[in-house]
């Protein structure tokens, strides 16, 4: 996780009030990584209305919770969508049982979040997991998509080079915005693609719709999608996004965070939605001073992003829409500039303590490898890997 508290202490200009902070939630939660989000569900079998349908879902079960939770506990809790997963989505690829699997691995995602927040024994399990594994593990997950603005320069220079240059220059002045610009010249790009080509965009693909699939159970998509899901998101989601708000003095309601949150996971599977969870880099922009002097009156900024979420639950299947009529590697280039700081955030991680980066680099290599063993994706032969190794060399010591 990036060091998102600096930044969010940050004057909104002309915006310094929750209201104002709400918007810029949502916004900047949205438009830096729906990109990565429908990526993901892509290479899990979702063809392009089962993708639009679950980003849609995520949308609105996401404003649906934090508008519940935000006022029922009056502090600033913010919710998202679980973007590392999306990335392990997108490494993870196709798997037995196609789309449907992916789906029913998404509902156990969702019981599994419902029974860490009812049973703490789940919870201290899941953070009993190495942090260095399970964050070498997300980095070999992230690795190939942040390696996609490379290629996609190389392929296509003239179409991706104006996004790069602007992410590039954003980095240095707001790195809070430089994603949703770089998806704002790429939305240009796109644009001017279509005009140049004579092509027009159906108004019935703009319009948002849900798709729902009935999901069945593989053991595949169980190991290789519904477990490692279910551990990026506590790790890289839920327990950062945790931190994030002690940073600010607010006590998150640990069970009903992780009931509500669960429950949303289980309700939009069906649509396409792959997992809910706490925000993290986001949630500062509601609970830093920023939003509001009074901490007591920071709460309204995420009830007012919930409402936000739901305006742009709307905009969804346009979004989508837009994205699949993308010149070839400019949205790839936007989703992986989108991680680049996620990455860099998950390799400190994972090579921060010495006596642990040989299980660390071993996880990282394997998950970066794409490999599928059985029908089941990298990044759980990843951890099996690393723990291996990491055992092997701690009792060598």
């Amino acid at each position: 996780m990036t060091d998102s508290r600096a930044e969010a202490t940050e004057p909104l200009p002309g915006l310094g009030v929750p209201i104002g902070a709400g918007i810029v939630t949502a916004l900047v939660g949205f438009t830096s990584s729906f990109a990565v989000v429908l990526t993901g569900l892509r290479a899990v079998g979702a063809d392009q209305p089962q993708a639009a349908s679950g980003l849609l879902a995520l949308c609105v079960t996401q404003a649906v919770g934090m508008l519940w939770l935000s006022r029922r506990y009056r502090i600033p809790l913010t919710l998202a969508w679980s973007t590392p997963g999306a990335a392990l989505l997108a490494g993870a690829g196709s798997v037995t049982g196609g789309w449907t699997a992916a789906v029913g691995a998404f509902v156990l995602v969702g019981f599994a979040i419902v029974a860490t927040g009812l049973w703490p024994r789940l919870g201290r399990a899941v953070a009993a997991i190495p942090t260095s594994l399970a964050q070498a593990m997300l980095a070999g997950v992230l690795m190939p998509l942040c390696l996609e603005p490379v290629f996609a320069l190389r392929d296509s220079p003239w179409a991706v080079a104006p996004v790069v240059i602007v992410w590039l220059v954003l980095q240095r002045w707001s790195v809070r915005w430089s994603v949703p610009a770089a998806f704002g010249v790429a939305a240009c790009v796109i644009a001017v693609s279509l005009i140049r080509e004579g092509r027009t965009l159906p108004i019935d693909t703009l319009i948002p719709t849900v798709e729902f699939t009935a999901p069945i159970w593989t053991w595949q998509a169980l190991i290789g999608i519904a477990i490692p899901l279910y551990i990026v998101t506590m790790a890289s989601q839920n327990i950062p996004g945790i931190a994030v708000m002690n940073s600010f003095g607010y006590r998150v309601p640990w069970r009903p965070s992780m009931i509500v949150t669960g429950i949303g996971t289980i309700v939009g599977a069906p649509a396409g939605g792959h997992a809910v969870n706490l925000a993290a880099i986001s949630a500062a922009l509601a609970a830093a001073p920023a939003a509001d002097p009074d901490p007591k009156r920071r709460w309204t900024a995420a009830f007012t992003a919930g409402w936000a979420y739901l305006a742009l639950a709307i905009c969804s299947t346009a979004a989508a829409t837009l994205i699949a009529a993308a010149p070839h590697g400019v949205i790839e280039a936007v989703a992986g500039l989108a991680l680049v700081a996620t990455l860099g955030s998950a390799l400190s991680g994972a090579l921060a303590d010495v006596e642990e980066r040989g299980g660390a680099v071993v996880t990282f290599l394997v998950a970066a490898s794409g490999v599928s063993i059985f029908g089941i994706a990298s990044a759980f032969w990843a951890l099996v890997a690393g723990g291996v190794v990491r055992q092997a060399t701690r009792t060598g010591r």
